[in-house]
C-alpha cells in the first residue's frame, strides 16, 4: 500500500534537529511532500537532498529562510515542474510536481494571510491563479494527489474556536468558498475527510498558550486528490507522537 505523507517542517534544519529525518526513517513511506523548508539550495546537505535513500526534488523561495517545498521518493520521478507558472508564488517557492507513470505527487504551500493585510491580498491573488491551475491538472487526465499546508481550515468541524475565528485568516468566508469549489466543482476530494469524519483531527497549532497541549487547532493540511486515487485511500493518521514543528504529519495510505 503507498504511503503518502505530507509535513509543514517550518524549517528543515529545525525539523532535522527534532528528529523528523530519523522519524521518517521509520514510516516506510512511498511519498512525503515538505514545505516551509525555510533555505535555499546552498542549505541543502546530503542528509537533506537524499535522506535514506530518498530522491528529492525542491521549490526554493527567493527569499532566504521563507517558504520552499520539495517531494521524498522511493523511485525517481520521470519528469518533475518546479512552480506552476505564476511568477510573483513561484518566487515564494509554493509548489513542486513530480510525476510517476500516471500518477502526480505535489507538494503546495499555499500563503498565509495572518500577517498583514498585504499578504491576504497576496493569499486572495494566490487562490485566483491557482483554481484554474487544479481545472488544468485534471484536464490532463492523470491521477493527482496535492499535498500540503493550504492554510485554510474548510469548515466548522476543522478548527476548535470556530466562533471566534470567522473574521480571520484560515477561516474567511471567501477562503472557504474557494475550497468548497475545489471540492464540488472540481471534483476533487479532502482525502482525509472522506476517512475520518471525527471532530478535532488537527494538523496545525499556535505557539501561543497551551494551545497544543489542549489541541486547540486547525486542520489546514490536507491530501486533496483525483477521485480515482481518493477513493483507494484506507487508513489516515495524525502523527503528534514527537513535535518536529508546529504543523503535525499527515499519513495515508492507499490501495496500489
Amino acid at each position: 500500500m503507498p504511503r503518502i505523507i505530507s509535513a509543514n517542517l517550518n524549517g528543515i534544519r529545525s525539523a532535522h534537529k527534532k528528529g523528523f529525518f530519523e522519524w521518517l526513517a521509520t514510516q516506510d513511506a512511498d511519498y512525503i511532500c515538505v514545505q516551509e523548508l525555510k533555505a535555499q539550495e546552498a542549505d541543502m546537505t546530503e542528509d537533506f537532498l537524499r535522506p535514506h535513500g530518498y530522491h528529492g526534488r525542491f521549490h526554493y523561495a527567493e527569499k532566504k529562510g521563507y517558504s520552499g517545498t520539495g517531494v521524498y521518493s522511493r523511485t525517481e520521478p520521470h519528469q518533475h515542474r518546479i512552480g506552476f507558472g505564476c511568477l510573483e508564488f513561484d518566487a515564494e517557492g509554493r509548489y513542486t510536481r513530480c510525476d510517476f507513470g500516471n500518477l502526480t505527487i505535489i507538494s503546495v504551500y499555499c500563503p498565509s494571510g495572518s500577517s498583514s493585510p498585504e499578504r491576504q491580498l497576496a493569499k486572495f491573488r494566490f487562490m485566483e491563479v491557482f483554481l484554474p491551475h487544479l481545472q488544468a491538472l485534471q484536464a490532463e487526465g492523470r491521477e493527482v494527489v496535492i499535498c500540503g499546508d493550504w492554510n485554510i481550515a474548510h469548515k466548522e468541524i476543522d478548527l476548535k474556536n470556530w466562533k471566534g475565528n470567522l473574521k480571520n485568516s484560515g477561516f474567511l468566508p471567501e477562503e472557504r468558498a474557494w475550497m468548497t469549489r475545489i471540492f464540488d466543482e472540481l471534483g476533487m476530494v479532502d482525502v482525509h475527510r472522506g476517512l475520518d469524519a471525527r471532530p478535532d483531527q488537527y494538523t496545525w497549532w499556535s505557539n501561543r498558550g497551551q494551545a497544543y497541549a489542549k489541541n486547540v487547532g486547525w486542520r489546514i493540511d490536507y491530501h486533496v486528490a483525483t477521485p480515482g486515487i481518493a477513493a483507494r485511500a484506507k487508513t489516515v493518521s495524525i502523527y503528534k507522537d514527537v513535535k518536529f514543528s508546529d504543523h503535525a504529519p499527515l499519513i495515508i495510505d492507499y490501495e496500489a
